[in-house]
């Protein structure tokens, strides 16, 4: 899939290879438009234009991260009944009731602070991409950057599974560098003098 990439905002094009599922959403998604146009766009608004981000984040994003429980928090409390919680900016923690869903994830998207940004997706991608192992160069290209130092530095983040993933590396094939006697490297992650490794 071409997508446009900006630098100095002159759009230029570039090729992201998209997996076997994705691609069947996608064309799944255009013959429910009834669009037979294989140019045309497949995230748009209503009457067809590219969608403003402003609106995607309005209309889908943050009610997509209200839903995940990744933004604030809609509980139903009963019939018709609806209970909406939200921090605000110093951390303080709102409530308010509503006799719809929609309009409680609604008020949570437009009240709550904080939250995943969209931009985050690309953080995602690019460290789920190196974490797999997909050469560095290959994940420069498809994030668009054009320098990998980019890509490794602003990028990509440590997963949470890290430790395991350089114990795992190694896969026993390293165990002559262990001292005399040690058969694997320390829960704690130490040296043993209190020193970390």
């Amino acid at each position: 899939m071409a997508l446009p990439s900006s630098t100095q905002h002159v759009p230029t094009w570039r090729t992201v290879p998209l997996p076997g599922f994705l691609l069947s959403a996608l064309r799944q998604l255009h013959a429910e438009a009834g669009d037979p146009d294989p140019r045309t766009l497949v995230f748009r608004d209503r009457v067809g234009r590219p969608l403003r981000r402003s609106n995607f984040r309005r209309r889908v994003w943050l009610p997509s991260l209200v839903r995940a429980g990744l933004l604030g928090q809609v509980l139903n409390t009963g019939p018709h009944r609806y209970r909406a919680v939200w921090p605000d900016r110093e951390g303080v923690e709102w409530s308010a009731e509503f006799t719809t869903e929609r309009e409680a994830v609604a008020w949570v998207a437009t009240k709550a602070i904080g939250g995943m940004r969209f931009h985050d997706l690309r953080h995602a991608y690019a460290t789920w991409l190196v974490t797999d192992g997909v050469p560095i160069n290959l994940v420069q290209r498809v994030m668009g950057h054009e320098q990998a130092s980019t890509t490794l530095n602003r990028y990509t983040h440590t997963p949470d599974d890290y430790a395991a993933r350089v114990l795992a590396a190694f896969d026993g094939s390293a165990a002559f560098l262990l001292p005399p006697g040690e058969n694997s490297p320390s829960e704690s992650g130490s040296d043993g003098n209190g020193d970390d490794l």
